[in-house]
């Protein structure tokens, strides 16, 4: 499989060449977190939306935060019945619990167990402190250009469409040309 880095060779300007290193180190860092990701998944025996589930239930409940099947279902973007069948999966595991809403006895939330929040630190932790002290290891100049850089980079691809395949004119396609005697063909 070719390589799909771009080595920007073809530019003159060094301005543009930096610019080319840069989005070429930031698309292996995604290449790197999402490798990290599936190895983390697999360590977990979990999939993609679980693991979410989980990391968004963590977050909710270290904000001191409860959340219904409905928050989950929102926050992920699955339909009702997904998010019941997620539920089931992650009780039978043991990395969830519903508990009792604490102001309307009618209603459930969902919130991660301790050894569901074990489990992350132990597989995660040594990662996360490699990331914090790169990240610490950064003056406050160098910190604020990061900052902005990233800020700026999630602007950039937030701006994209979910319909920008629809905006784009195409060329309509040539239509094939089919003769008499195949168009008669096709109707019997």
């Amino acid at each position: 499989m070719a390589d799909q880095r771009s080595s920007g060779y073809w530019y003159s300007d060094d301005r543009t060449r930096r610019g080319v290193a840069v989005l070429n180190a930031l698309r292996d860092y995604r290449a790197a977190e999402a490798a990290m990701r599936r190895r983390t998944r697999s360590a977990m025996r979990m999939g993609e939306t679980d693991l979410l589930a989980i990391r968004f239930l963590l977050k909710r409940e270290g904000e001191g935060r409860t959340v219904s099947p409905k928050d989950l279902a929102a926050h992920l973007g699955i339909s009702s019945a997904s998010t019941t069948v997620l539920i089931d999966r992650l009780v039978r595991s043991g990395h969830v619990e519903r508990r009792p809403h604490p102001t309307d006895r009618r209603a459930l939330v969902i919130a991660p167990t301790i050894s569901s929040d074990d489990e992350v630190r132990a597989t995660l932790g040594d990662m996360h402190r490699r990331m914090i002290q790169v990240a610490e290891g950064l003056d406050a100049a160098e910190a604020g250009t990061v900052l902005y850089f990233l800020e700026n980079m999630r602007d950039a691809v937030d701006s994209v469409s979910e319909h920008a395949a629809d905006e784009v004119e195409r060329e309509p396609e040539p239509r094939a040309t089919v003769s008499p005697i195949e168009s008669a063909r096709s109707i019997s």
